[in-house]
């Protein structure tokens, strides 16, 4: 839903990008930094204990780790560094760094297990949904409700209210939300990809 605005923001990160290239961080690096800063989230949520202070901490954390997973992607592009290799690393440790959040909340206690589970598999199988049609070469960029930047979104909203009133209950109904939204994302893209396929099939 956020493809053309995630292309407005890739672009006016140029400067960004382009400073971090200066200083001699490659895409690899930025990725590299990005899945520390996932993990840091995802620790700092699971010891939260009460402090709602650390939950601000995790949503900060979360967010560099997002501009890390934007700024990468930038960087290679504008200096021509983009490999295959690099894009599967990214794309692979973005899973790894979707799930670490997601198993830091569980492990807090944020949410209730069974809806946290349900969208760390939602989160996972959003991804794998792409990537398994688009190796069959059909593009799904921007298909369906919950991509991995509304899916950042809602979390970090979710936080924010967490900070100032009921941590439990406002994460879970945020946990609850992206449960809901990455599932039916999933089916989004598996009716998208079967009417695809049936029209080349039929060709």
């Amino acid at each position: 839903m956020l493809t053309k605005l995630k292309k407005k923001i890739q672009t006016a990160l140029t400067v960004e990008a382009i400073a971090a290239h200066r200083i001699g961080l490659t895409p690899n690096r930025i990725s590299g930094i990005g899945i520390i800063l996932a993990f840091l989230s995802a620790f700092t949520y699971a010891e939260w204990q009460g402090k709602s202070v650390y939950l601000i901490l995790a949503t900060i954390l979360l967010l560099f780790s997002g501009f890390c997973d934007a700024l990468d992607g930038i960087v290679a592009r504008l200096f021509q560094e983009a490999t295959p290799f690099g894009g599967f690393l990214d794309s692979l440790l973005d899973r790894y760094a979707d799930a670490a959040v997601y198993m830091g909340i569980i492990l807090g206690g944020l949410c209730e297990a069974s809806w946290g589970f349900v969208a760390l598999v939602g989160s996972l199988l959003v991804s794998y949904s792409r990537a398994r049609a688009e190796a069959t070469g059909i593009r799904m960029e921007s298909v369906g409700l919950a991509e991995r930047a509304e899916r950042m979104i809602i979390l970090v909203i979710a936080s924010i209210v967490a900070f100032f009133w009921n941590p439990f209950e406002s994460m879970n109904a945020g946990i609850v939300l992206l449960a809901l939204l990455s599932n039916l994302t999933v089916l989004q893209r598996s009716l998208y990809a079967y009417s695809k396929l049936k029209k080349k099939e039929n060709y």
